[in-house]
């Protein structure tokens, strides 16, 4: 039903609070193994005790039936033999009548004698019914079938209704043939018999003529009370037995099924506790069977993972402590050999020229030592779980403009442009402040230090419960799969590449770390020589869980995007522009701001690993000597540039 229509809302609503109240059920239905087993024992037990019931019943029916046919053919033939016996010999008939010459009052009376003579060696195990010939039994000179002379309407015995008891079809068969015929039907009552009720009945007629020779139908009526009683005791007999069993074997599968679920259960309550980190949790092993060897197994295999771990703690807490010794101890003769270097770097004027620039580059070395000293700790902070976050409001712009002021002697030393899309609005979030500029001022220096004197577009926005803020630029990019390893400790895209900027290969590495310690993503996208996306989303409220990002993780300039926008528009004329390359060192086309500002989020990122959902575009064949180009630049622009000084880390 669509959602206008009428009565859509009221159908919603009721779907919903029929549902409601199974939902425990059907949790319960699917956690509990034990439940389903006994179930589906229950179920098949029961299909199986009513196909045996079923069987059962219909063979001690059809025995009962067969026999009772048989008797009542016997003694309905019997029956039939004595009355034709006296039909032929009238003299047996008694009374005054015997002499009337009125032959219909002696054929009436004769025929009352006759019914009631058959009926008495009867009892109760049978009726006699004496009717008229003619296919409704009328008597004489009633419609419905044709007049039998000498016979005054239909007899029968112990009050019972002979028109509706005997069936039409039956006296039809024994109307136009010759021979005993029989069916099932009900014994009727008439009023003189009071509300006794209808009775089933085996009904057994046949084709006779009376003292005078004309035709009548005489019927015998065996009620089946009696074997209707037995089958009844048959049916509430295997009823009983088959609920008694059904209970039995669900009791039955539930004692079996416990003592194989009830070590399972207790395996998985251990293994989860063991995963919450309590790994002295152990199973109790009772017997020798295949559970206890199964519960020895999951004891060794704890005690193994605990032995494991406790080394491997042990192992990581001895390199953690290694690394903060020596970061700690490395400071007291670092900041020895740093007074020592400013003396002699300030006073280089007086050197030969080898030795001032001797003493520049052990400057800027000392410089890098001492970021590589703090990454370190930082790290280590990381790595012991001892880093603290301190939020508060913050509004992004602000971060973002510190940082560009940063990075902007580096940029117009490198001939970049940084520009700033979507800064006309707020975008407020609880962050720490001094880990999101860190954060930034990586993603900004590195963009600068790789985007080949191209433009670098930073772009702000907010939507939902989140916040983001994206580093794009135009330079090398990155190859497929390099977008997963970017944030790996002192990886670096390619080796033989200079670093300008005196970066100690942490940088992102502990940018994803403070990305982390607030629940947010920081994430990479890139295609050779098209550049890369760096995209760092934040919650807008601390301890919120992100659903999505409001700002894409491949750009819109992205050259699967343009081809994409390309065939979407294919009768236009306008070819789409070509990606920036090293021919091209000006600026790129960047988005407008409203797309970025009016994008929506994207669906919610699986993880916040970083570069899960990232997109590396494969490098197409004719960029390889662009990109050997831009590498050769990169190189001498990087010896020239080696004085500059900055904390972020390179890719």
């Amino acid at each position: 039903m669509a959602d206008g229509a009428p009565g859509g809302p009221v159908l919603r609503l009721f779907v919903r609070l029929v549902r409601r109240p199974l939902l425990p059920a059907v949790r319960l239905w699917r956690r509990n193994i034990q439940l389903r087993v006994v179930a589906a024992t229950l179920l098949m037990s029961l299909a199986v005790v009513l196909s045996l019931g079923f069987v059962v019943i219909a063979q001690v029916s059809k025995g009962l039936l067969d026999a009772k046919e048989e008797a009542a053919q016997s003694q309905a033939a019997g029956g039939f033999a004595v009355a034709q016996e006296k039909a032929n010999t009238p003299s047996t008939v008694d009374g005054p009548d015997a002499t009337d010459n009125k032959v219909g009052r002696d054929a009436s009376t004769w025929m009352n004698s006759l019914v009631k003579q058959l009926a008495s060696g009867g009892q109760t195990a049978f009726e006699v019914v004496a009717l008229g010939a003619g296919p409704g039994g009328q008597p004489d000179g009633q419609p419905g079938g044709p007049t039998v002379s000498g016979v005054k309407g239909a007899r029968a015995s112990g009050n019972v209704d002979p028109t509706a008891s005997v069936p039409p079809q039956l006296r039809r068969e024994v109307n136009h043939a010759t021979g005993t015929f029989k069916t099932f039907s009900q014994i009727r009552y008439t009023a003189g018999a009071g509300d006794k009720a209808p009775e089933p009945a085996l009904v057994v007629g046949k084709r006779l003529t009376d003292i005078n020779g004309d035709p009548y139908d005489l019927y015998y009526l065996f009620p089946l009370t009696q074997e209707e009683e037995s089958l009844n005791l048959i049916k509430v007999t295997i009823a009983t037995a088959g609920v008694f069993v059904v209970v039995l074997l669900g009791a039955i599968a539930w004692l079996v099924v416990r003592q194989v679920v009830t070590p399972v259960r207790m395996a998985a309550g251990i293994a989860e506790r063991l995963s919450a980190g309590r790994l002295q949790e152990r199973m109790k092993v009772t017997g020798e069977d295949d559970i206890a060897r199964l519960g020895e197994a999951f004891n060794k295999m704890a005690q193994n993972l605990q032995l494991k771990i406790q080394q491997l703690e042990d192992l990581s807490r001895m390199q953690r402590r290694f690394v903060s010794d020596v970061s700690h101890e490395l400071r007291t003769p670092l900041t020895t050999v740093r007074m020592a270097a400013d003396v002699i770097h300030d006073a280089r004027v007086d050197f030969d020229p080898v030795t001032a620039r001797s003493a520049e580059l052990l400057a800027g070395q000392l410089d890098r030592f001492e970021s590589l000293l703090a990454d370190l700790l930082e790290i280590s902070r990381f790595d012991a779980g001892a880093a603290a976050l301190e939020a508060e409001p913050i509004d992004l712009r602000e971060v973002v403009r510190r940082v560009i002021d940063g990075a902007e002697p580096l940029a117009e030393h490198k001939g970049t442009r940084i520009r700033v899309l979507g800064d006309t609005q707020p975008v407020i979030a609880e962050a720490d402040s001094r880990r999101v500029e860190r954060v930034l001022r990586n993603l900004v220096v590195n963009a600068v230090e790789h985007g080949e004197g191209r433009d670098v577009v930073v772009r702000l926005a907010s939507a939902g419960g989140a916040v983001a803020v994206a580093v794009r630029d135009y330079g090398v990019g990155l190859k497929p799969g390099e977008a997963t390893r970017v944030f790996n400790r002192f990886w670096r895209a390619d080796p033989a590449r200079a670093r300008t900027t005196g970066g100690t290969g942490l940088g992102l590495s502990i940018a994803v770390e403070d990305a982390r310690l607030h629940g947010g993503w920081l994430q990479a996208w890139g295609e050779p020589g098209g550049g890369s996306q760096f995209r760092l989303t934040l919650p807008r409220t601390a301890d919120e869980p992100l659903r999505g990002s409001p700002i894409p993780l491949e750009p819109e300039d992205s050259r699967g995007n343009r081809a994409r926008a390309a065939a979407d528009a294919a009768g236009s004329r306008t070819p789409p522009q070509a990606p920036p390359g090293p021919g091209r060192p000006d600026r790129s086309p960047i988005p407008t701001r409203s797309a970025v500002a009016g994008a929506l989020p994207v669906p919610a990122d699986p993880t916040a690993l970083p570069g899960n959902g990232a997109r590396v575009v494969a490098r197409p064949a004719d960029q390889a000597a662009a990109d050997r180009a831009a590498a050769d630049r990169a190189g001498a622009a990087g010896q020239a540039a080696a004085a500059q000084e900055d904390g972020a880390g390179g890719r």
